[in-house]
């Protein structure tokens, strides 16, 4: 409560806003996300078509976002970042309410591609507070609207379970496109135009570290471990279910405690990492990187339940240092007028990363069982580390040559 209260504090009323917001509309767009299969099966005329299907309505609004989300931000840094998480509110409520009157398997595929293409709310809202924060504590902000985003997700999710008990699936649908709707409105009444030019980078905070960062080198590094993270996000419930033989409810706990381990360990790992110099940071992800390895090599190799819950909440947690921390180093050698266009871009990335790693889970378990998923997890975790390594050996070699020049 007292570390809630200085980022209150420390940001103001519009960041409670930006949290609330994010925390809300993504758990009104998370009611649906685990009972997407019961609804689809029920609509598929074949078991092939469930089985294309089931994948198609949670990898096509990833693609659809990795497709546009850095023309939007692009278009936040012209028109203005506000605008464009208005638009991203207002597209998900229009698409939900859609989605909720489709009665065609096909006609829910393509409406799931429309929403992820007409979303990305996250990279506006992120360059957002970097404007009317100045950038100041940019990894505490990054981290704590990730931070709304799990909760939400654990939120609607539970939400969503209530609602089905008693209603049918499209109630689901039709509840969040009216919260989305009235989160557009809200978004639109009651925050506040930045006023003059967006903030230089670095500004109101001190130049503890050098203005430029290896972007392309960070977006490779976020795209890995994200691809490392999603290759469980079909498999796990069998995985848990055949490996395990673990009842349902074990499942789910199991799998929300990830979620936990980052909602606890995210802002702690932003305080630690905050204003420190690249090199620090990126020394921290090599760490992080490894003990990911490790963590989920060891996950794979258990026949306990209860070492693999523990392992699986230590990796949310070890999660919480990796992309709000990358993508605040990614903000932080962009220029003001640009956020919007990076931010988006990372975005862009993320999206794409999640459908390769969700891919390759799939693509894994289905040709060597169930059994090959946490090795995959763990060999692209070890690529993660090689990449972690050469990034941070590139930034000690930078900062060893500006030493030497000056």
């Amino acid at each position: 409560m007292t570390l809630t209260a200085t980022v209150i504090r420390g940001f103001g009323p519009v960041f409670v806003l930006l949290f609330a917001l994010q925390f809300v509309s993504m758990g009104a767009m998370e009611m649906s996300g685990p009972f997407w299969p019961l609804h689809i099966e029920a609509l598929s005329a074949s078991e092939n078509a469930f089985a294309l299907a089931g994948i198609g309505v949670y990898v096509l609004p990833m693609l659809g976002m990795s497709l546009t989300s850095a023309f939007w931000g692009r278009m936040g840094d012209r028109y203005g970042n506000r605008l464009m998480m208005v638009r991203a509110l207002a597209g998900l409520a229009v698409t939900q309410l859609l989605v909720a009157f489709a009665t065609d398997v096909w006609t829910i595929m393509a409406l799931r591609f429309l929403q992820g293409g007409c979303a990305g709310y996250i990279a506006p809202a992120q360059a957002y507070g970097v404007q009317v924060t100045g950038g100041r504590d940019r990894t505490s902000l990054f981290a704590w609207l990730q931070v709304a985003t799990n909760v939400g997700s654990l939120g609607g999710a539970f939400l969503g379970g209530l609602i089905l008990d008693a209603y049918p699936f499209a109630v689901i649908n039709l509840t969040a496109g009216a919260v989305c709707a009235l989160c557009a409105l809200v978004a639109w009444l009651s925050l506040p135009t930045p006023q003059g030019e967006a903030p230089a980078v670095g500004a109101g905070r001190p130049q503890t570290r050098p203005a430029e960062a290896p972007v392309t080198a960070l977006f490779v590094l976020m795209g890995t471990l994200i691809a490392s993270r999603m290759v469980l996000q079909v498999p796990f419930a069998l995985y848990m279910t055949q490996v395990f033989g673990a009842a349902h409810w074990v499942a789910g706990f199991s799998y929300g405690l990830l979620a936990l381990g980052f909602v606890l360990a995210a802002p702690l790992w932003a305080r630690f990492l905050e204003e420190r110099p690249n090199a620090f940071v990126l020394g921290w992800s090599v760490l992080i990187s490894t003990a990911c390895l490790l963590v989920t090599h060891l996950a794979g190799a258990t026949s306990s339940v209860a070492t693999f819950t523990m392992l699986y909440f230590l990796w949310g947690v070890l999660l919480g240092g990796t992309t709000p921390v990358l993508l605040s180093l990614v903000s932080a050698a962009t220029p003001g007028e640009r956020q919007g266009r990076a931010l988006g871009l990372a975005q862009s990335w993320q999206q794409g990363a999640s459908v390769i790693g969700i891919t390759a889970g799939v693509i894994a378990t289905r040709l060597l069982g169930l059994e090959a998923a946490f090795p995959l997890v763990s060999s692209l975790y070890a690529l993660s580390t090689c990449i972690a390594l050469g990034t941070w050996l590139r930034e000690r070699h930078s900062n060893k040559q500006e030493i030497s020049n000056d």
